[in-house]
């Protein structure tokens, strides 16, 4: 027990006052003579004894009542952490601060970060002298303590919010590894957070509960400066129809506007870069949401010339969080793609199905076509120079001989791609050869057939880049009015082969195989089945009237094999940007433009490969070398990923999870904090419960003073 005030304890002294009085007014009785009194002596000595012991009782009472006054103006005080010591004892502290995007947040004209730093800078002189501080915050770099309480408090005040930063219980755990290693007896950890869910995930309590248990007495206060209640307006991650696009082809920009407790009517506006460089405003959408729900946006946008295109979204306005306001992309423009189409004579007859789906006329006519199909019998497929072409198509291939396998091969290695469309010529012999089998799946093996119909392609399983277009409609693609009655099979599949596409038994009927730089699809149903083929003869109905779904798929299946897929130039914070720089225009080094205005030189690496890893800035970062004329000209964006403006809140239930058996208090305001620190540094006073028993002895002290000296009742009233 410690006390605030010990020397008041000296008040406990006045308790002879009652004493003393009650000795001075003592009465004492006088002697009378009086024989007829004689027999009242017995009832006398016995009143006597009985008040003799009601004063003392009195007595008591007052001695009591003032030695506990006087304790408990002495602020007595018990620890309840079971902490030794003084209470200004030096303290090895850690301010850990949770200073990722969303402490942006504004509440009461400041943000969550601002917030947090006030109650810290109000906390750092009220620690005892000597105390040793670390000041902890997303960005890189162990935990250490500061040179002075002076250091730390510019530390503090230079704080901001970052990107995307270490996650809340990484700074956690180094600041309980710091304060392990200290020589101070008292250890405390003051964690600022605004207690949204995502910060907290149950994948790191256990590891952070084993982290506490080798620092015994460590107090963790949790610091909330979070808003309990809070309203947001964000849109939600960019869909790009395609982030590599070849000439004339449209792009569309969707996203959402996702409301969080906010009833709005707000305007959503695309910007698009120009021919020098600037943002113009290209579209706008006026868009309803309700609390709680969402809105779709979509943004079409027509004639984008060849080059690197950047824009953004932005919602109009301002809320309390403005980092999800906007969203940025980047997309390239490219000549359209070359595509070599092998089929069996009449070649352009057989391979209709196809390229009618790639490059349709309407397309080709008005210069709308990203696809440049050349269409020739397999008797030419070797006389063809293939380095022209981004990829190569075999639309039911029959028996090659072994260099034209071998070209594909190699086309194949270098980083083209080249599709197999297996149909009734393909030859068990053949095809088993060591040539065919470098690009095939495996050896084929007997057909698989459904007469009845009940078999067709499943995108259940949607992760594949091919299958992408397939999300937003999951469970709704009508593939079962498209049997598949016929196909290959493959047995034994070759190493890394994978499946693409199933059909709805398993089975697989599109089949990846990568093969150096590029790779080859092999479908093993045909593709270019014509219309007069008896039913009972045919493989497939995928080309039947309103066969959207495998039109679209076969596109995607193209995009996949010329690598417009590939061409990653949208990325989250933190996350590395990788560019691939034509091997014709190489450069020594590059100039990256970042979106606060800073400059980088990078030199690229030797697969010829730009890698930027200062991504920690939001928005459009540009690349280039050389001149206008004969330089490069790329660029790539940056966005928050959605989880890092989440502002749903953790639950008490699962707060005390995370830490298990480790004792933590939280506080909202600097009272609580006062009143919380001084429960562990000073311990729980004692002052309410003795000022309460005061009050308690004073009033039986008069009940029964009252009762002991009330007069008698009148005469004839009793």
């Amino acid at each position: 027990m410690e006390f605030l005030n010990p020397f008041l304890l000296a008040g406990a002294g006045l308790a002879a006052v009652p004493v003393v009085l009650h000795l001075i007014m003592r009465q004492q009785p006088r002697l009378l003579e009086f024989p007829a009194l004689r027999f009242l002596q017995m009832r006398q000595l016995s009143n006597r004894r009985r008040m003799k012991l009601r004063h003392l009782l009195l007595l008591a009472l007052r001695v009591a009542a003032v030695c506990l006054l006087a304790l408990a103006l002495a602020r007595p005080s018990i620890h309840g952490s079971g902490l030794l010591g003084d209470q200004q004892a030096p303290t090895a502290a850690a301010m850990v601060f949770d200073t990722s995007a969303r402490m942006a947040y504004r509440h009461e004209n400041r943000t969550r970060l601002e917030a947090a730093q006030d109650i810290a800078l109000w906390l750092l002189p009220q620690l005892p002298p000597e105390s040793q501080v670390a000041v902890v915050d997303a960005t890189p770099g162990d935990a250490s303590f500061q040179i002075d309480l002076g250091t730390a408090r510019q530390r503090i005040e230079r704080l901001a919010t970052v990107g995307l930063g270490r996650p809340l219980p990484e700074l956690f755990e180094g600041a309980i590894r710091l304060l392990k290693d200290s020589q101070q007896k008292r250890k405390e950890v003051f964690l600022f957070t605004d207690l949204t869910d995502r910060a907290w995930p149950s994948t790191a309590s256990d590891r952070l509960q084993r982290l506490l248990a080798e620092v015994p007495g460590v107090a963790v206060y949790v610091i909330d400066v979070g808003v309990l209640e809070p309203r947001n307006l964000s849109l939600a991650e960019i869909q790009l129809s395609g982030q590599v696009l070849a000439r004339n082809s449209p792009l569309r920009v969707a996203t959402e506007l996702v409301s969080l407790r906010m009833e709005e009517q707000r305007t959503v506006e695309l910007y698009l870069s120009d021919s020098q460089g600037q943002m113009q405003k290209r579209s706008e959408e006026s868009v309803a949401v309700t609390a709680g729900g969402s809105k779709a946006i979509d943004f079409p946008v027509a004639g984008l010339d060849e080059g690197t295109h950047q824009g953004y979204v932005r919602i109009v306005g301002t809320d309390a969080l403005p980092i999800d306001d906007a969203r940025y992309f980047t997309v390239e423009v490219k000549p359209p793609w070359r595509v070599l189409v092998a089929a069996l004579p009449p070649a352009d007859y057989h391979a209709a199905n196809l390229t009618e789906a790639l490059a349709p006329a309407d397309f080709r006519r008005s210069g709308h076509a990203r696809f440049e199909c050349d269409v020739v019998p397999f008797d030419d497929l070797g006389r063809r120079p293939l380095a022209e072409y981004a990829a190569v198509c075999l639309l039911d291939p029959r028996a090659l001989g072994d260099n034209v396998w071998k070209q594909l091969s190699d086309f194949a290695r270098g980083g083209g791609g080249v599709g197999i469309f297996l149909g009734p010529s393909a030859d068990l012999a053949s095809f088993g050869a060591a040539a065919a089998q470098e690009l095939l799946p495996g050896p084929l093996a007997p057909q698989a057939r459904y007469p009845d119909g009940t078999a067709y392609i499943s995108t259940r399983d949607d992760q594949h880049p091919i299958l992408a277009k397939f999300r937003s409609r999951r469970g709704a693609v009508p593939w079962e009015d498209f049997p598949v009655y016929r196909l290959w099979q493959f047995d034994p599949l070759a190493d890394g082969v994978g499946t693409v596409v199933p059909l709805t038994n398993g089975r697989p009927v599109i089949l990846e195989r990568p093969i150096g730089k590029g790779r080859v699809l092999t479908m093993a149903t045909p593709v270019s089945e014509l219309a007069e083929v008896p039913d009972n003869d045919r493989w497939n109905q995928l080309w039947g009237v309103g066969s959207w779904p495998f039109f679209t798929l076969a596109n995607e299946m193209m995009m996949y094999l010329v690598g417009s897929t590939d061409g990653q130039l949208n990325y989250a914070t933190e996350q590395a940007a990788v560019l691939y720089v034509d091997a014709e225009k190489h450069f020594p080094t590059y100039l990256v433009s970042t979106p606060s205005g800073e400059s980088l030189r990078q030199a690229p690496n030797q697969q010829n490969a730009i890698v930027v890893t200062a991504t920690s800035n939001v928005g459009n970062y540009r690349v280039r070398a050389g001149g206008e004329q004969e330089g490069v000209n790329l660029g790539f964006s940056v966005n928050l990923p959605i989880e890092a403006s989440r502002l749903d809140r953790i639950g008490e239930d699962r707060l005390k999870a995370f830490f298990g058996e480790h004792a933590f208090r939280v506080a909202r305001d600097k009272q609580q904090i006062d009143r919380e620190v001084s429960l562990d540094r000073v311990g729980r006073e004692l002052y309410p419960l003795l000022i309460g028993l005061v009050a308690f002895v004073l009033g039986l002290e008069h009940v029964l003073a009252n009762r002991f000296y009330r007069e008698p009742p009148a005469a004839g009233k009793e």
